[in-house]
């Protein structure tokens, strides 16, 4: 379906990728990559905006949201990564051997997700160049998405215009399409109890700290089954050592690719947090929120198909896996639009020794493009 790309272009992909790295865009900070896109993406015939969330998501700059009518009648597509990186991010200095692309050493790389940025610009470039017709095409990058998909959270319900959403943010080689993820619970919790002076007169006290610890002691943690599992983050309280402590903090989650299950969980949980509160003659206050909603893909749905389809076409070998973690793509899913993560040749993310090839970058964008050709015939 499409001509494979030359030198030119190929050069033009990693020159964007490294001038989007040299950009810091810590979570929350995301303004100075998001004008370099608003730039590209208005060059590219675009009408550029940016949502209202900045005081759900206290980032300096809101979702950018980008749309080009297409040119012939068709499935319109969705294009996603996100504009933030994990920290150590501050002064990224990229460097390139063998075609693999890393960081110095001291920072994060910032391929994840600037690695997804610098495909969507350049097949855009390239279908643009060729004058290929296109249904509606959507771009949009998110804030914050790294602690806690707060940008895609915080997005209207309805922002998300398209037929086809493809989100370009899981770890792996090319290939890898996320067809099931977990829905995702996590609570905090405050344990009441009674202060008392441990010395001279325990008996009187009430520990809220030995009553999180029975909780804790009664829940079953840790990978439950091969869909399944929960964790306690954090535990802290108490003031001195010679205090019986009056309050207990407990924080932690479950998730599971069954959404059953992890209600089951969830309930479990609860139960012996509040049974060890009133075992122990304390109380206590639980707030549960769900980060987001899972999904699971039938092995027979179009779009994997045609995703697929188009993976083989520029030679690519489709892999599908589910995941225990949660993305963007979680929150298009949920809002009724029909998404796909896609690996998008990351490794070792969230680490100094984060890197990308420029060779599967160069397979991501040729993917894109023939995706985009797809929905238009």
């Amino acid at each position: 379906m499409m001509a494979p790309a030359d030198a030119v272009s190929e050069q033009r992909l990693l020159e964007t990728f490294l001038e989007l790295v040299r950009i810091d865009s810590p979570s929350g900070l995301e303004a100075d990559v998001a004008e370099y896109c608003r730039v590209a993406l208005t060059d590219l015939g675009f009408t550029v905006t940016f949502d209202d969330t900045t005081p759900v998501t206290g980032s300096n700059i809101g979702n950018l949201l980008a749309h080009r009518p297409g040119m012939v009648p068709g499935r319109g597509l969705v294009l996603s990564a996100h504009m933030d990186c994990v920290q150590p991010c501050i002064g990224v200095e990229p460097v390139i051997e063998a075609g693999v692309i890393f960081s110095v050493g001291e920072t994060v790389l910032g391929g994840d997700d600037k690695a997804g940025i610098a495909v969507i610009l350049e097949a855009l470039r390239r279908l643009s160049e060729r004058r290929v017709p296109t249904a509606d095409v959507q771009v949009i990058l998110t804030v914050s998405e790294e602690v806690g998909l707060q940008g895609a959270k915080a997005l209207s319900p309805d922002a998300v215009t398209g037929d086809v959403c493809l989100v370009l943010d899981a770890e792996g080689e090319p290939g890898g399409v996320v067809v099931g993820a977990p829905t995702h619970y996590t609570f905090e919790a405050v344990f009441h109890g009674q202060a008392a002076h441990a010395g001279v007169a325990p008996e009187q006290g009430k520990s809220a700290i030995t009553m999180a610890a029975r909780a804790v002691a009664g829940m079953s943690l840790g990978r439950l089954d091969d869909e399944t599992t929960a964790n306690i983050g954090t535990f802290n309280g108490g003031s001195a050592t010679n205090v019986v402590a009056n309050s207990a903090r407990l924080t932690g989650e479950c998730r599971s690719l069954d959404r059953v299950r992890v209600e089951r969980v969830k309930s479990a949980m609860d139960g012996a947090m509040r049974h060890a509160a009133q075992e122990s003659g304390g109380r206590v206050d639980i707030e549960w929120t769900k980060e987001y909603e899972g999904f699971r893909f039938a092995e027979d749905d179009p779009l994997l198909g045609i995703v697929e389809s188009s993976m083989r076409a520029v030679g690519i070998k489709p892999r599908r896996f589910s995941t225990g973690g949660g993305s963007d793509g979680s929150i298009f899913f949920a809002d009724g639009v029909s998404t796909l993560v896609l690996s998008s040749g990351l490794r070792d993310v969230h680490s100094i020794d984060e890197s990308v090839s420029l060779a599967d970058m160069e397979s991501l964008t040729r993917l894109l493009c023939d995706v985009a050709e797809r929905l238009a015939d």
